[in-house]
């Protein structure tokens, strides 16, 4: 009875995201405090992830379009439709990565305190000088061999149509001379809409294009339009 998987769904997902966070949160703090440079915070990152995803009855499909060196820098961009999005990206990105967030995430207790101790980089669009020590952040990262996801619709889309790209991510692939990865991202939405506490095991599908290079900043909005395809490609190529 699909009710009855609602149920434990959202009660298992919802109390793993809680507890989850706090043991895995801690344990990040814990870690990168003493050893800044280790892998602490990506283990954990990732073992909350596939935590979140299994205990929320989540069945993910994941597929590869082209090579993606682990061990080389990119800027991964990704629709965004809910808060499924992070731990499905986190689980299934190969590399370290790590994450540009709105800033008033890092003011959780434990959850926050550990994603600013792990590296990931706030943003607030709102305050200009905030907004350029997070760019000179991320091109930091990515110049020690760290990838960067960004989310350039800069919010969650209620429907499974992507809103307009912002351009911060494209200039930050071309800052750093490193390839922009676009990645697509269908049933997420559907897991678990915006504002809702409910979650919907189902099926959880991540596309990842092929790495591309940028041309020149004057094609900016040629680019940021071509890439905007392909994501939308993948995503509804995602099943």
């Amino acid at each position: 009875m699909r009710w009855l998987g609602v149920v434990v769904a959202t009660l298992t997902g919802n109390t793993f995201l809680v507890v989850g966070s706090i043991v895995l949160g801690s344990a990040t703090i814990v870690g990168g405090l003493l050893n800044p440079s280790g892998k602490i915070p990506d283990r954990c990152a990732r073992l909350w992830a596939r935590g979140l995803l299994w205990f929320s009855g989540a069945k993910v499909r994941c597929t590869f379009e082209g090579s993606i060196p682990p061990e080389q820098p990119h800027v991964y961009l990704a629709n965004h439709q809910s808060l499924y999005d992070i731990p499905l990206i986190l689980a299934t990105l190969p590399g370290r990565a790590r994450f540009l967030a709105k800033r008033s995430l890092f003011l959780i207790p434990v959850f926050g305190w550990a994603l600013r101790v792990a590296g990931f980089v706030p943003v607030d669009r709102s305050n200009r000088a905030r907004a350029r020590e997070s760019f000179e952040e991320s091109v930091s990262l990515l110049d020690r061999g760290m990838s960067v996801v960004i989310f350039p619709e800069e919010t969650r889309s209620q429907t499974s149509e992507l809103l307009e790209f912002k351009g911060g991510g494209f200039l930050l692939a071309l800052k750093a001379d490193v390839a922009i990865v676009p990645v697509g991202l269908r049933g997420t939405l559907d897991m678990r809409p915006r504002g809702s506490l409910l979650v919907r095991p189902g099926e959880l599908s991540i596309g990842y294009g092929a790495a591309q290079k940028l041309g020149s900043v004057r094609k900016k909005r040629e680019q940021i339009e071509n890439v905007r395809a392909e994501i939308d490609r993948l995503m509804r190529s995602a099943r």
